[in-house]
């Protein structure tokens, strides 16, 4: 009999009823079942209220990388990540770092865009203006909706106006910016969209469609900056790598692809780590990575006048203290506490140089020793474990096929095989 996923009302069943629905259509086994229900720090009816159609949780490792020298101030940060070596990465790369005074960091206000979508006028540029000259009216509208936000100091602020050009036409795209203080900003910006938009379509005599946040934060950017002593590193030759490494991914995005992932590597365990909206942070980089027209990188490695390593980052970074799954979830509660931040700025900061030091480690490993040296001796382990080695036999065999540069699923299940064969002859 064929099975259908056409389900009316699954939302109203609770998770323990969702998951029996789950377990007979996929044909879940009573263990993997088990394995669902066992959400260990994140009970299962928080789990339920923050999201829709809930039937259980799936762990993450969450590891602590160290060593992180930010503005003079130590900071422990915590990274959930499934990904081998980079909260290693990014504790050495943090050390090497803190040998030449540790990261630097800046940040612009937590200003984030509203876009209101008027499209349907005859007169576009006149109702630009139109939009322009009841600035004070469309701010004050925007502000009555979050009164808190605004005796926090924050709020709608300022308004720009647009008209692009479009396949369906000439469209007039009214950007509310918002300071959000301390929170990401999403709820708070959309809802202001919201409350405008009738003003505006008024205004310009056009038809509104679409009243959301851009992802695009290009007003609330975190910038890092190291000096790293050549010594450091490993020498004049492997910052020579390094430099050369920065500017083939400058000039070809194939390779600016992969630099800005190892980037986000670091900044995304960290982000996730703490509940904040990862999806939101990574739209956000790669698009301001191709702002000129041309994708590139977000960083940039130097070499200056005595011969050492100088880096920089700049990135869109729209992450908040309050509000969302931040303070719901009983783990990103934790490791913001863990982490010590005060402000969304400075945590916006932490995250550039978290970002800043994954992108030296990538870039010293491929310059030095090759990427797959460290990283591939921790993948064995996954894939030891994917076999079914347990306790010792996950390092064993994990070692025995490094040694053998075979790091296949197939060899991980012959050692494994050979080795409780000869447990038992024994």
């Amino acid at each position: 009999m064929r099975k259908s996923s056409l389900f009316s009302g699954f939302y109203k069943l609770n998770p323990k009823e969702r998951l029996d629905f789950v377990k007979e259509f996929a044909g879940l086994t009573d263990e993997e079942t088990a394995s669902l229900q066992n959400t260990g720090s994140l009970p299962i009816d928080i789990a339920d209220r923050m999201i829709e159609n809930a039937v259980g949780v799936i762990p993450i490792p969450l590891g602590i990388a160290v060593n992180f020298l930010i503005n003079g101030k130590d900071y422990l940060v915590p990274m959930a990540i499934e990904e081998p070596s980079v909260v290693a990465a990014a504790s050495y790369a943090a050390k090497m770092v803190r040998e030449g005074g540790g990261f630097h960091t800046s940040s612009t206000p937590p200003i984030m865009i509203g876009q209101i979508q008027a499209v349907g006028m005859k007169d576009p540029n006149a109702a630009k203006m139109r939009v322009l000259e009841a600035k004070e009216e469309i701010l004050k509208k925007a502000n009555d909706q979050d009164p808190l936000l605004n005796s926090l100091g924050g709020g709608a602020k300022d308004i720009n106006v647009r008209v692009i050009e479009t396949a369906k036409g000439p469209m007039v795209i009214t950007e509310l910016l918002v300071d959000c203080r301390d929170a990401m900003g999403a709820n708070a910006v959309n809802t202001m969209c919201e409350a405008v938009a009738p003003i505006i379509e008024r205004l310009t005599r056009g038809r509104v469609y679409l009243r959301i946040i851009s992802n695009l934060a290009d007003r609330r950017l975190a910038r890092a900056w190291c000096t790293v002593p050549k010594e450091s590193v490993g020498g004049e030759e492997v910052v020579d790598g390094i430099v050369y490494a920065s500017a083939f991914a400058a000039a070809d995005p194939y390779r600016a692809a992969t630099h800005n992932k190892g980037i986000l590597n670091g900044v995304i365990a960290v982000v996730l780590a703490t509940c904040n909206d990862h999806r939101a942070v990574e739209a956000g980089a790669h698009a301001y990575a191709a702002r000129s027209g041309r994708y590139t990188t977000l960083s940039t490695w130097e070499k200056n006048d005595n011969g050492d390593l100088v880096g920089s980052i700049e990135m869109p970074m729209a992450v908040g203290l309050i509000g969302g799954a931040v303070r719901t979830h009983p783990i990103a509660r934790i490791c913001l506490k863990i982490l010590g931040v005060k402000t969304a700025n400075e945590f916006a900061e932490v995250l550039a140089a978290v970002g800043l030091a994954q992108n030296l480690a990538a870039l010293r490993a491929l310059a030095h020793e090759g990427i797959q040296r460290g990283h591939m001796s921790l993948h064995a382990r996954n894939i030891a474990i994917a076999a079914g080695a347990t306790g010792e036999l996950i390092d064993i065999i994990a070692e025995k096929m490094v040694e053998e540069h075979r790091i296949r699923m197939d060899r991980a299940k012959e050692l494994l095989e050979q080795y409780m064969a000869a447990g038992k002859s024994s």
